[in-house]
């Protein structure tokens, strides 16, 4: 890790499970620290890696293997379970513990002493990264494939490899804030104590940040995050989860909030805001499309039999005549007019019937000829007698 350009670590990335204690920054992994950084936390890991000019507030705690480069300075105890390599002038301000071998450069200041397990020399170490990568190339530039895996695996102790805890060149870490120049990226199941201001910032899921987040670019809090104050950018796109909660304000240049999510305090944005609401998964979603055919299908029924019911309608409108014309009932009267005369007047014959039904009949077509006719015919047969008796 040299003084000038830029580091081999492009972003802050914070492993999942990583917990901020009351002095420590607890990672399962490795710790790697750019040049020129300050972490006022005490660092704990497997396998710690200090850049250049680093200050480091508090005790170094390795499972694995310790490696400080030149003019770090740790105001605190460093405990390494293993081999430790300490770079020109590095400061020490307890004590320093070794439990394997002690490499040690010139004008290294230990205040409370050292002591080490196994074999302790003094002359100036290669830096960490750069002794790696010479012998790598070189392993490589002859061929020897296998012998640069059986380094790396040797590196690696066997072990699962695990994400390391990534803090960039000139990063200041601490309980009040964390402030880097490039991206940074929390994973899952962390708790962290402090603002976090970077250039993007993407906080994966069930976390807890005791502090707010401010980003010139994009932010992302996960599903199920808390974030204990604000989350503000300046033109980027803020995106807050289902499940995940913000106990502060919202700021951004788009804000995207999915259902679900909680935010306490006020939303702003300078471009769009959209709520996003996930559809169903798997079955529900199929009964919910079979539920909406059966509505569509049962409305387009009820349609169509009000349809068919109304052009039943309008077709008897249009074809049926209306009931037997007026002249039917007239008819009927006519007909029993004249058969109530012949009775009144005091019979009829057979004669007298079959004249009558011809004027029924004739009745239909005409009801006034055929009464003229009925009253005619009663009139001819009641004389018919009277000339007998005569």
């Amino acid at each position: 890790m040299s003084l000038r350009g830029d580091g081999p670590i492009e972003e802050l990335a914070v492993p999942s499970g990583t917990t901020v204690e009351e002095h420590d920054l607890v990672v399962d992994g490795d710790v790697l620290v750019g040049g020129q950084s300050t972490v006022e936390f005490g660092l704990r890991g497997r396998n710690v890696a200090i850049g250049e000019r680093v200050r480091v507030g508090n005790d170094i705690e390795a499972e694995g293997d310790c490696r400080l480069d030149t003019w770090c300075t740790v105001d605190g105890n460093v405990l390494v379970g293993e081999d430790a390599y300490l770079g020109e002038r590095v400061t020490v301000t307890g004590r320093l513990m070794v439990s394997g071998d002690l490499d040690i450069g010139d004008d290294v200041s230990i205040e409370e002493g050292f002591e080490a397990n196994g074999w302790i020399v003094i002359r100036n170490p290669v830096p960490t990264i750069v002794f790696y990568f010479i012998v790598l190339s070189q392993l490589l530039r002859v061929g020897e494939t296998d012998a640069a895996d059986e380094l790396a695996e040797a590196l690696a102790d066997g072990e699962d490899v695990r994400d390391p805890l990534l803090v960039p060149r000139g990063a200041e870490i601490s309980d009040d804030a964390w402030r880097v120049s490039t991206p940074a990226t929390v994973g899952d199941d962390c708790r962290l104590h402090g603002n976090l201001r970077a250039e993007s910032v993407r906080v994966g899921e069930r976390n807890e940040v005791f502090g707010s987040l401010r980003a010139r670019e994009g932010i992302t809090v996960g599903a199920g995050t808390v974030i204990h104050g604000d989350v503000t950018t300046r033109g980027g796109t803020v995106t807050i989860e289902a499940g995940a909660r913000v106990l502060g304000d919202v700021s951004a240049g788009d804000l995207v909030v999915h259902d679900g999510a909680e935010i306490d305090g006020s939303l702003r944005a300078r471009g769009e805001m959209k709520l996003v609401q996930e559809a169903g998964e798997g079955d529900g979603d199929e009964g919910d499309d079979t539920r909406d055919t059966d509505e569509t299908d049962e409305s387009d029924d009820t349609l169509d039999t009000n349809e068919t019911d109304e052009s039943d309608d309008e077709n008897t409108e249009d074809d049926g005549t209306p009931e037997p014309p007026h002249d039917e009932p007239e008819t009927d009267e006519g007909s029993a007019d004249a058969d109530a005369e012949p009775t009144a007047s005091g019979g009829s014959s057979d004669k007298d019937e079959d004249d009558a039904g011809p004027g029924r009949a004739e009745g239909d077509a005409a009801p006034e000829g055929g009464e003229d006719s009925a009253e005619g015919e009663t009139t001819e047969t009641r004389a018919d007698p009277d000339a007998e008796a005569t």
